[in-house]
């Protein structure tokens, strides 16, 4: 395995893993529980940030271009209706 492969399963994995922490914060039903849930989601997030930066300063990662003021216009407006 080489590192671009390695670098976009750990940043896939920790999406997937984000994703689920998210919605057994939702579910939660103990106050105790949810906030342990809520931190190991931060720490994974900070974790994500680091192997995203990693992945895009290595060129292994293109985000997608910004959306202009018309596209943000388009979803605001979606949203709102």
């Amino acid at each position: 395995m080489n590192e671009k492969t390695a670098i976009s399963d750990v940043l896939s994995s920790t999406n997937t893993m984000i994703t689920l922490l998210n919605y057994s914060i939702e579910q939660a039903n103990n106050k105790n529980f949810r906030d342990d849930l809520r931190n190991a989601r931060n720490k994974l997030e900070s974790l994500q940030w680091e192997v995203y930066t990693c992945a895009k300063d290595k060129g292994y990662y293109v985000p997608a271009a910004p959306g202009g003021m018309a596209d943000v216009e388009q979803v605001k407006n979606s949203v709102t209706k």
